[in-house]
Protein backbone atom coordinates (compact mmCIF):
# COMPACT_ATOMS: atom_id res chain seq x y z
CA UNK A 1 0.00 0.00 0.00
CA UNK A 2 1.34 3.54 -1.02
CA UNK A 3 1.64 6.06 1.89
CA UNK A 4 -1.18 8.88 1.31
CA UNK A 5 -0.72 12.53 -0.60
CA UNK A 6 -2.16 15.10 0.03
CA UNK A 7 -3.99 16.74 -2.12
CA UNK A 8 -3.65 20.25 -3.86
CA UNK A 9 -6.08 23.01 -3.87
CA UNK A 10 -8.73 22.59 -6.66
CA UNK A 11 -8.35 25.96 -8.14
CA UNK A 12 -4.78 24.50 -9.74
CA UNK A 13 -6.80 21.72 -11.46
CA UNK A 14 -8.86 21.68 -14.36
CA UNK A 15 -9.70 18.90 -17.38
CA UNK A 16 -8.34 18.85 -20.73
CA UNK A 17 -10.82 16.53 -21.83
CA UNK A 18 -14.25 14.92 -20.73
CA UNK A 19 -12.68 11.32 -20.37
CA UNK A 20 -13.64 9.78 -16.59
CA UNK A 21 -11.41 8.37 -14.38
CA UNK A 22 -10.57 5.24 -15.25
CA UNK A 23 -8.25 2.65 -12.95
CA UNK A 24 -4.11 2.50 -13.96
CA UNK A 25 -1.06 3.61 -13.67
CA UNK A 26 -0.70 7.40 -13.45
CA UNK A 27 1.42 9.66 -15.49
CA UNK A 28 3.02 12.82 -15.11
CA UNK A 29 3.78 14.77 -18.59
CA UNK A 30 6.57 17.11 -17.58
CA UNK A 31 7.08 20.38 -19.39
CA UNK A 32 7.10 23.85 -18.55
CA UNK A 33 7.79 22.97 -15.36
CA UNK A 34 11.43 20.53 -14.97
CA UNK A 35 11.63 20.28 -11.38
CA UNK A 36 10.76 17.38 -8.91
CA UNK A 37 10.78 19.61 -5.94
CA UNK A 38 7.67 22.17 -5.36
CA UNK A 39 6.05 21.25 -8.19
CA UNK A 40 1.93 21.38 -8.12
CA UNK A 41 1.56 19.14 -10.98
CA UNK A 42 3.70 16.58 -10.23
CA UNK A 43 2.31 16.86 -6.17
CA UNK A 44 -1.53 16.27 -7.82
CA UNK A 45 -0.05 13.70 -10.15
CA UNK A 46 1.55 12.02 -7.11
CA UNK A 47 -1.50 12.26 -4.78
CA UNK A 48 -3.92 10.70 -7.22
CA UNK A 49 -1.51 7.84 -7.75
CA UNK A 50 -1.39 7.46 -3.86
CA UNK A 51 -5.08 7.27 -3.85
CA UNK A 52 -5.65 5.11 -6.40
CA UNK A 53 -2.85 2.49 -4.87
CA UNK A 54 -1.72 3.14 -8.62
CA UNK A 55 2.04 3.87 -9.85
CA UNK A 56 3.20 6.63 -10.82
CA UNK A 57 5.71 7.37 -13.78
CA UNK A 58 7.03 10.98 -15.19
CA UNK A 59 8.27 11.76 -18.86
CA UNK A 60 9.01 14.56 -20.72
CA UNK A 61 8.49 14.67 -24.47
CA UNK A 62 11.69 16.11 -26.08
CA UNK A 63 10.82 17.59 -29.21
CA UNK A 64 14.10 17.74 -32.08
CA UNK A 65 13.01 21.48 -32.12
CA UNK A 66 11.14 24.21 -30.39
CA UNK A 67 10.24 27.55 -31.48
CA UNK A 68 13.82 27.66 -33.05
CA UNK A 69 15.51 27.38 -29.73
CA UNK A 70 19.51 26.99 -30.27
CA UNK A 71 22.10 24.44 -28.37
CA UNK A 72 22.20 27.09 -26.11
CA UNK A 73 19.01 26.62 -24.79
CA UNK A 74 18.55 22.62 -25.04
CA UNK A 75 21.73 22.44 -22.81
CA UNK A 76 20.41 24.42 -20.14
CA UNK A 77 17.30 22.22 -20.44
CA UNK A 78 19.19 18.80 -20.51
CA UNK A 79 21.22 19.82 -17.49
CA UNK A 80 18.23 20.34 -15.51
CA UNK A 81 16.76 17.19 -16.85
CA UNK A 82 19.73 14.85 -15.37
CA UNK A 83 19.06 16.39 -11.66
CA UNK A 84 15.16 15.54 -12.25
CA UNK A 85 15.69 12.05 -13.51
CA UNK A 86 18.43 11.91 -10.22
CA UNK A 87 15.78 13.16 -7.61
CA UNK A 88 13.13 11.14 -8.66
CA UNK A 89 14.65 7.97 -9.15
CA UNK A 90 15.70 8.35 -5.45
CA UNK A 91 11.97 8.73 -4.55
CA UNK A 92 11.67 5.36 -6.75
CA UNK A 93 9.22 7.27 -9.42
CA UNK A 94 10.76 6.40 -12.75
CA UNK A 95 11.63 9.12 -15.32
CA UNK A 96 11.86 8.72 -19.17
CA UNK A 97 12.68 11.10 -21.77
CA UNK A 98 10.58 10.45 -25.15
CA UNK A 99 12.28 11.53 -28.32
CA UNK A 100 9.91 12.53 -31.43
CA UNK A 101 8.96 15.52 -33.28
CA UNK A 102 5.58 16.19 -32.23
CA UNK A 103 4.26 14.72 -28.21
CA UNK A 104 0.52 13.96 -29.74
CA UNK A 105 2.74 11.00 -30.58
CA UNK A 106 5.41 10.18 -28.35
CA UNK A 107 2.80 10.98 -25.27
CA UNK A 108 -0.22 9.13 -26.82
CA UNK A 109 2.00 5.81 -27.71
CA UNK A 110 3.69 6.12 -24.16
CA UNK A 111 0.22 6.01 -22.39
CA UNK A 112 -0.66 2.97 -25.06
CA UNK A 113 2.37 1.17 -24.31
CA UNK A 114 1.76 1.13 -20.63
CA UNK A 115 -1.94 0.94 -20.11
CA UNK A 116 -2.06 4.40 -18.51
CA UNK A 117 -5.27 5.46 -16.56
CA UNK A 118 -4.54 8.89 -15.81
CA UNK A 119 -2.39 11.73 -17.22
CA UNK A 120 -1.44 15.10 -15.85
CA UNK A 121 0.43 17.69 -17.43
CA UNK A 122 1.40 21.37 -16.39
CA UNK A 123 0.28 24.40 -17.89
CA UNK A 124 1.87 26.66 -20.50
CA UNK A 125 0.43 29.31 -22.53
CA UNK A 126 2.05 29.09 -25.66
CA UNK A 127 0.38 28.72 -28.75
CA UNK A 128 1.90 25.63 -29.71
CA UNK A 129 2.53 23.87 -26.56
CA UNK A 130 -1.60 24.47 -26.17
CA UNK A 131 -1.77 22.83 -29.62
CA UNK A 132 0.58 19.50 -28.36
CA UNK A 133 -2.07 19.28 -25.30
CA UNK A 134 -5.40 19.89 -26.58
CA UNK A 135 -3.77 16.93 -29.39
CA UNK A 136 -3.12 14.83 -26.68
CA UNK A 137 -6.09 15.54 -24.93
CA UNK A 138 -8.41 14.77 -27.96
CA UNK A 139 -6.10 10.77 -28.57
CA UNK A 140 -6.45 9.99 -24.86
CA UNK A 141 -10.78 10.74 -24.97
CA UNK A 142 -10.52 8.55 -27.76
CA UNK A 143 -8.68 5.94 -25.93
CA UNK A 144 -10.95 6.54 -22.47
CA UNK A 145 -7.69 8.20 -20.84
CA UNK A 146 -8.01 11.09 -18.96
CA UNK A 147 -6.03 14.41 -19.25
CA UNK A 148 -6.00 17.07 -16.54
CA UNK A 149 -3.96 20.16 -16.63
CA UNK A 150 -2.58 21.85 -13.67
CA UNK A 151 -0.82 25.40 -13.30
CA UNK A 152 2.33 24.67 -11.50
CA UNK A 153 4.04 28.14 -13.24
CA UNK A 154 1.83 30.84 -11.81
CA UNK A 155 0.84 31.51 -8.37
CA UNK A 156 -2.81 32.52 -9.32
CA UNK A 157 -3.63 29.98 -11.85
CA UNK A 158 -3.87 31.46 -14.39
CA UNK A 159 -7.48 30.81 -15.44
CA UNK A 160 -8.21 31.38 -12.06
CA UNK A 161 -6.92 34.77 -11.96
CA UNK A 162 -8.71 35.91 -14.90
CA UNK A 163 -11.23 34.84 -17.72
CA UNK A 164 -10.19 37.47 -20.15
CA UNK A 165 -7.53 39.19 -21.63
CA UNK A 166 -6.19 41.91 -19.23
CA UNK A 167 -5.39 45.39 -20.61
CA UNK A 168 -2.45 45.92 -18.22
CA UNK A 169 -0.78 45.48 -14.72
CA UNK A 170 -3.39 47.71 -13.07
CA UNK A 171 -6.48 45.71 -14.37
CA UNK A 172 -5.15 42.12 -13.23
CA UNK A 173 -2.99 43.39 -9.67
CA UNK A 174 -6.53 43.48 -7.82
CA UNK A 175 -7.92 40.11 -9.09
CA UNK A 176 -4.56 38.77 -8.10
CA UNK A 177 -4.68 40.73 -5.05
CA UNK A 178 -7.62 38.78 -3.82
CA UNK A 179 -6.45 35.82 -4.13
CA UNK A 180 -2.78 35.20 -3.99
CA UNK A 181 -2.82 34.15 -0.07
CA UNK A 182 -5.10 31.24 -0.23
CA UNK A 183 -3.28 30.00 -3.44
CA UNK A 184 0.24 30.86 -2.04
CA UNK A 185 0.66 27.84 0.27
CA UNK A 186 3.74 25.74 1.63
CA UNK A 187 4.74 22.97 -0.74
CA UNK A 188 4.28 19.87 1.05
CA UNK A 189 7.20 17.31 0.39
CA UNK A 190 7.54 14.39 -2.57
CA UNK A 191 6.93 11.25 -0.71
CA UNK A 192 8.67 8.07 -2.05
CA UNK A 193 6.65 6.08 -4.03
CA UNK A 194 6.17 2.51 -3.09
CA UNK A 195 4.04 0.49 -5.85
CA UNK A 196 6.42 -0.52 -8.60
CA UNK A 197 5.90 0.77 -12.20
CA UNK A 198 4.52 -2.29 -14.78
CA UNK A 199 7.48 -2.69 -16.85
CA UNK A 200 10.58 -1.30 -15.44
CA UNK A 201 11.96 1.85 -17.44
CA UNK A 202 15.64 2.12 -18.20
CA UNK A 203 17.84 5.04 -17.46
CA UNK A 204 17.91 7.71 -19.54
CA UNK A 205 20.62 7.76 -22.71
CA UNK A 206 21.50 11.18 -22.54
CA UNK A 207 23.83 11.03 -25.20
CA UNK A 208 20.74 9.58 -27.05
CA UNK A 209 18.70 12.38 -26.07
CA UNK A 210 21.46 15.41 -27.08
CA UNK A 211 21.93 13.39 -30.85
CA UNK A 212 17.55 13.93 -31.34
CA UNK A 213 18.01 17.45 -31.53
CA UNK A 214 17.78 18.91 -34.63
CA UNK A 215 19.12 22.62 -33.40
CA UNK A 216 21.84 25.42 -33.94
CA UNK A 217 24.63 24.04 -32.55
CA UNK A 218 26.69 27.21 -33.25
CA UNK A 219 25.09 29.05 -30.39
CA UNK A 220 26.92 27.83 -27.20
CA UNK A 221 26.39 27.51 -23.93
CA UNK A 222 25.84 30.03 -21.22
CA UNK A 223 28.68 30.18 -19.12
CA UNK A 224 27.25 32.68 -16.96
CA UNK A 225 24.70 30.68 -15.46
CA UNK A 226 24.94 27.34 -14.58
CA UNK A 227 21.73 24.91 -15.37
CA UNK A 228 19.88 23.05 -12.97
CA UNK A 229 16.94 23.42 -9.97
CA UNK A 230 20.07 23.24 -7.01
CA UNK A 231 21.95 26.16 -8.96
CA UNK A 232 18.56 27.90 -9.30
CA UNK A 233 18.41 27.41 -5.78
CA UNK A 234 21.67 29.23 -4.67
CA UNK A 235 20.60 32.04 -6.76
CA UNK A 236 17.81 32.11 -5.00
CA UNK A 237 19.80 32.60 -1.82
CA UNK A 238 22.34 35.02 -2.87
CA UNK A 239 19.85 37.53 -3.79
CA UNK A 240 17.66 37.14 -0.99
CA UNK A 241 21.08 37.67 1.34
CA UNK A 242 22.89 40.17 -0.95
CA UNK A 243 20.58 42.18 -3.87
CA UNK A 244 16.93 41.95 -2.48
CA UNK A 245 18.33 44.87 -0.13
CA UNK A 246 18.08 48.06 -2.01
CA UNK A 247 16.65 46.33 -5.19
CA UNK A 248 14.44 49.60 -6.09
CA UNK A 249 17.90 51.77 -6.22
CA UNK A 250 19.63 49.02 -8.19
CA UNK A 251 17.51 46.74 -10.51
CA UNK A 252 17.39 49.52 -13.08
CA UNK A 253 21.83 49.71 -13.44
CA UNK A 254 23.10 47.56 -15.71
CA UNK A 255 26.51 48.03 -14.39
CA UNK A 256 25.47 47.33 -10.38
CA UNK A 257 24.46 43.52 -9.59
CA UNK A 258 20.94 44.12 -8.61
CA UNK A 259 18.73 41.71 -10.30
CA UNK A 260 17.41 38.72 -9.06
CA UNK A 261 19.51 36.41 -12.10
CA UNK A 262 16.21 33.80 -11.63
CA UNK A 263 14.86 34.16 -15.05
CA UNK A 264 16.48 31.29 -16.98
CA UNK A 265 15.63 29.21 -14.05
CA UNK A 266 12.37 30.62 -13.80
CA UNK A 267 11.69 30.12 -17.47
CA UNK A 268 12.81 26.23 -17.62
CA UNK A 269 11.13 25.27 -14.34
CA UNK A 270 13.88 24.47 -12.47
CA UNK A 271 12.68 26.60 -9.78
CA UNK A 272 8.80 27.66 -8.79
CA UNK A 273 8.22 31.07 -8.53
CA UNK A 274 5.66 30.47 -5.35
CA UNK A 275 9.42 29.11 -3.63
CA UNK A 276 10.60 32.42 -4.38
CA UNK A 277 7.86 34.54 -3.24
CA UNK A 278 7.85 31.86 0.04
CA UNK A 279 11.29 32.77 0.81
CA UNK A 280 10.98 36.55 0.38
CA UNK A 281 8.19 36.19 3.01
CA UNK A 282 9.71 33.86 5.21
CA UNK A 283 12.67 36.70 5.88
CA UNK A 284 10.05 39.83 6.86
CA UNK A 285 8.40 41.53 9.68
CA UNK A 286 4.94 42.16 9.18
CA UNK A 287 4.34 45.16 6.99
CA UNK A 288 2.14 45.75 4.22
CA UNK A 289 4.27 46.42 0.70
CA UNK A 290 2.37 48.78 -1.42
CA UNK A 291 4.88 51.71 -1.10
CA UNK A 292 6.71 50.35 -4.83
CA UNK A 293 3.04 49.27 -6.36
CA UNK A 294 3.41 46.23 -5.09
CA UNK A 295 1.14 43.01 -4.76
CA UNK A 296 -1.32 44.26 -1.74
CA UNK A 297 -0.50 41.39 0.71
CA UNK A 298 0.84 41.01 3.95
CA UNK A 299 4.47 40.55 4.02
CA UNK A 300 6.84 39.96 6.33
CA UNK A 301 9.91 42.32 5.76
CA UNK A 302 13.31 42.50 8.05
CA UNK A 303 14.37 45.25 7.94
CA UNK A 304 17.97 44.06 7.98
CA UNK A 305 17.51 42.14 4.60
CA UNK A 306 15.16 44.79 2.87
CA UNK A 307 12.87 47.40 3.02
CA UNK A 308 9.45 46.66 2.27
CA UNK A 309 9.37 49.31 -0.79
CA UNK A 310 11.96 46.51 -2.32
CA UNK A 311 10.08 43.62 -1.21
CA UNK A 312 7.13 45.43 -3.06
CA UNK A 313 8.81 45.99 -6.14
CA UNK A 314 10.19 42.67 -6.26
CA UNK A 315 6.87 40.79 -5.96
CA UNK A 316 5.58 42.89 -8.23
CA UNK A 317 7.55 41.56 -11.17
CA UNK A 318 7.48 38.22 -9.59
CA UNK A 319 3.97 37.71 -9.28
CA UNK A 320 1.59 40.64 -11.31
CA UNK A 321 3.55 41.48 -14.15
CA UNK A 322 4.71 38.05 -14.65
CA UNK A 323 1.01 36.57 -14.11
CA UNK A 324 -0.05 39.05 -16.37
CA UNK A 325 2.36 38.15 -19.15
CA UNK A 326 0.80 34.75 -19.22
CA UNK A 327 -2.75 36.12 -19.00
CA UNK A 328 -1.42 38.18 -22.59
CA UNK A 329 -0.40 34.90 -24.55
CA UNK A 330 -3.27 32.56 -23.23
CA UNK A 331 -6.26 35.53 -24.07
CA UNK A 332 -4.10 36.92 -27.22
CA UNK A 333 -4.01 34.51 -29.99
CA UNK A 334 -1.94 36.92 -31.72
CA UNK A 335 0.76 37.57 -28.70
CA UNK A 336 3.44 37.28 -31.19
CA UNK A 337 2.18 39.28 -34.32
CA UNK A 338 0.87 43.58 -34.85
CA UNK A 339 -2.25 42.00 -35.01
CA UNK A 340 -2.00 41.62 -31.21
CA UNK A 341 -1.15 44.83 -30.17
CA UNK A 342 -4.08 47.45 -28.47
CA UNK A 343 -6.40 49.27 -31.28
CA UNK A 344 -4.66 52.58 -30.00
CA UNK A 345 -1.10 51.73 -31.10
CA UNK A 346 -1.97 49.75 -34.14
CA UNK A 347 -3.92 53.32 -35.51
CA UNK A 348 -0.67 55.40 -34.45
CA UNK A 349 2.15 52.99 -35.60
CA UNK A 350 0.15 52.97 -38.78
CA UNK A 351 -0.74 56.44 -38.97
CA UNK A 352 3.57 56.81 -38.92
CA UNK A 353 5.15 54.07 -41.27
CA UNK A 354 6.00 56.50 -43.85
CA UNK A 355 8.43 58.61 -41.08
CA UNK A 356 11.80 59.07 -41.86
CA UNK A 357 14.21 56.78 -39.93
CA UNK A 358 17.14 57.81 -38.67
CA UNK A 359 18.85 54.87 -39.44
CA UNK A 360 17.92 51.22 -41.19
CA UNK A 361 19.37 47.94 -40.74
CA UNK A 362 18.27 44.42 -41.26
CA UNK A 363 18.17 41.92 -39.26
CA UNK A 364 21.94 40.50 -39.43
CA UNK A 365 23.00 44.26 -38.71
CA UNK A 366 21.11 43.99 -35.59
CA UNK A 367 22.28 40.58 -34.94
CA UNK A 368 26.27 41.38 -35.60
CA UNK A 369 25.28 44.51 -33.30
CA UNK A 370 26.43 46.51 -36.24
CA UNK A 371 24.30 49.98 -35.83
CA UNK A 372 25.41 53.43 -34.89
CA UNK A 373 24.41 53.32 -31.19
CA UNK A 374 27.35 51.93 -29.45
CA UNK A 375 25.16 51.55 -26.57
CA UNK A 376 22.49 49.37 -28.36
CA UNK A 377 25.53 47.30 -29.70
CA UNK A 378 26.29 46.63 -26.36
CA UNK A 379 23.02 45.37 -25.40
CA UNK A 380 23.08 43.12 -28.00
CA UNK A 381 26.54 41.26 -27.31
CA UNK A 382 26.11 41.12 -23.64
CA UNK A 383 22.60 38.91 -24.57
CA UNK A 384 25.01 36.95 -27.10
CA UNK A 385 27.49 36.06 -25.06
CA UNK A 386 25.54 35.61 -21.74
CA UNK A 387 22.19 34.55 -22.61
CA UNK A 388 21.10 37.36 -20.46
CA UNK A 389 20.44 40.97 -20.81
CA UNK A 390 19.71 43.24 -18.28
CA UNK A 391 15.83 43.86 -17.82
CA UNK A 392 15.29 47.98 -18.52
CA UNK A 393 17.96 47.29 -21.12
CA UNK A 394 15.73 44.76 -22.74
CA UNK A 395 13.42 47.59 -22.84
CA UNK A 396 15.19 49.94 -24.67
CA UNK A 397 16.76 47.11 -27.28
CA UNK A 398 13.35 46.66 -28.18
CA UNK A 399 12.21 50.06 -28.77
CA UNK A 400 15.47 51.56 -31.18
CA UNK A 401 14.89 48.18 -33.09
CA UNK A 402 11.56 49.61 -33.91
CA UNK A 403 13.18 52.74 -34.58
CA UNK A 404 15.74 51.45 -37.12
CA UNK A 405 13.23 48.94 -38.75
CA UNK A 406 11.34 50.06 -41.86
CA UNK A 407 7.99 48.72 -40.55
CA UNK A 408 6.49 47.74 -36.79
CA UNK A 409 6.27 44.55 -38.15
CA UNK A 410 9.74 43.99 -39.33
CA UNK A 411 10.59 45.24 -36.03
CA UNK A 412 8.09 42.81 -34.18
CA UNK A 413 10.02 40.28 -36.09
CA UNK A 414 13.23 40.82 -35.55
CA UNK A 415 13.35 41.12 -31.98
CA UNK A 416 11.44 37.94 -31.38
CA UNK A 417 13.80 36.05 -33.71
CA UNK A 418 16.87 37.33 -31.53
CA UNK A 419 15.22 37.42 -27.94
CA UNK A 420 14.48 33.74 -28.58
CA UNK A 421 17.85 32.85 -30.42
CA UNK A 422 20.10 34.24 -27.48
CA UNK A 423 18.24 34.37 -24.53
CA UNK A 424 18.46 32.07 -22.18
CA UNK A 425 14.69 33.23 -21.16
CA UNK A 426 13.61 33.10 -24.89
CA UNK A 427 10.33 31.68 -26.19
CA UNK A 428 8.69 32.56 -23.23
CA UNK A 429 5.64 34.69 -22.49
CA UNK A 430 7.38 37.55 -20.77
CA UNK A 431 9.51 37.85 -23.52
CA UNK A 432 6.27 37.92 -25.69
CA UNK A 433 4.65 40.28 -24.04
CA UNK A 434 7.99 42.19 -22.98
CA UNK A 435 8.75 43.33 -26.91
CA UNK A 436 4.81 43.80 -27.60
CA UNK A 437 5.17 46.42 -24.83
CA UNK A 438 8.03 47.67 -25.98
CA UNK A 439 7.27 47.85 -29.81
CA UNK A 440 3.25 47.56 -29.25
CA UNK A 441 2.30 49.72 -26.43
CA UNK A 442 0.79 46.51 -24.76
CA UNK A 443 0.04 47.14 -21.05
CA UNK A 444 0.61 50.81 -21.39
CA UNK A 445 -0.70 53.62 -22.38
CA UNK A 446 -0.93 56.45 -25.01
CA UNK A 447 2.62 59.19 -24.42
CA UNK A 448 3.45 62.02 -26.31
CA UNK A 449 3.36 62.03 -30.11
CA UNK A 450 6.71 61.63 -31.57
CA UNK A 451 8.10 60.59 -35.29
CA UNK A 452 7.90 56.52 -36.12
CA UNK A 453 6.78 55.72 -32.24
CA UNK A 454 3.19 57.98 -33.01
CA UNK A 455 1.91 57.71 -29.36
CA UNK A 456 3.40 54.21 -28.01
CA UNK A 457 6.04 55.30 -25.22
CA UNK A 458 9.66 56.08 -26.41
CA UNK A 459 12.76 55.48 -24.91
CA UNK A 460 16.39 57.23 -25.53
CA UNK A 461 20.20 56.67 -25.03
CA UNK A 462 20.10 59.98 -23.27
CA UNK A 463 17.08 58.81 -20.76
CA UNK A 464 19.36 55.69 -20.04
CA UNK A 465 22.17 58.12 -19.41
CA UNK A 466 20.56 59.59 -16.84
CA UNK A 467 20.38 56.00 -15.09
CA UNK A 468 23.41 54.56 -14.79
CA UNK A 469 26.69 55.37 -16.61
CA UNK A 470 26.30 53.93 -20.01
CA UNK A 471 30.25 54.79 -20.82
CA UNK A 472 30.59 52.04 -18.56
CA UNK A 473 28.56 49.86 -19.65
CA UNK A 474 29.76 50.10 -23.36
CA UNK A 475 33.23 49.53 -22.44
CA UNK A 476 32.45 46.46 -20.50
CA UNK A 477 30.69 45.41 -23.85
CA UNK A 478 32.78 47.18 -26.44
CA UNK A 479 34.44 44.32 -28.18
CA UNK A 480 33.53 42.69 -31.05
CA UNK A 481 30.98 40.04 -30.83
CA UNK A 482 32.13 36.52 -30.09
CA UNK A 483 29.94 33.94 -30.27
CA UNK A 484 30.02 31.26 -27.28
Amino acid sequence: MDAPAVPIHPDRVRALNEAPVTPGPVLYWMSRDARAADNWALLHARAIAAAADAPLAVVFALAPSFLAAPWRAYAFLLAGLREVERDLRALQIPFAVLHGADPRDTVTAFVRTHGVGRVVVDFNPLRLAREWRAGVGDRLAAAGVRLEEVDAHNIVPCWVASAKLEFAARTIRPKIERLVDALLEPFPALAPQAVTWPSPLPAVDWAAAEASLAVDRSIGMAEAFTPGPAAAHRALDAFLSGSLDGYTKRRNDPNADGQSGLSPYLHFGQIAPARVALEVRARAADVRAMGAGGVDVAIDVDPDVARSADVAAFLEELIVRRELADNFCLHQPAYDSFDGFHAWAQRTLDAHRGDARDALYDIDDFERAATHDDLWNACQRQMVRTGKMHGYLRMYWAKMILAWSATPEEALATAIVLNDRYELDGRDPNGYAGIAWAIGGVHDRPWFDRPVFGTVRYMSASGAARKFDVPAYVRRWSAPERRA
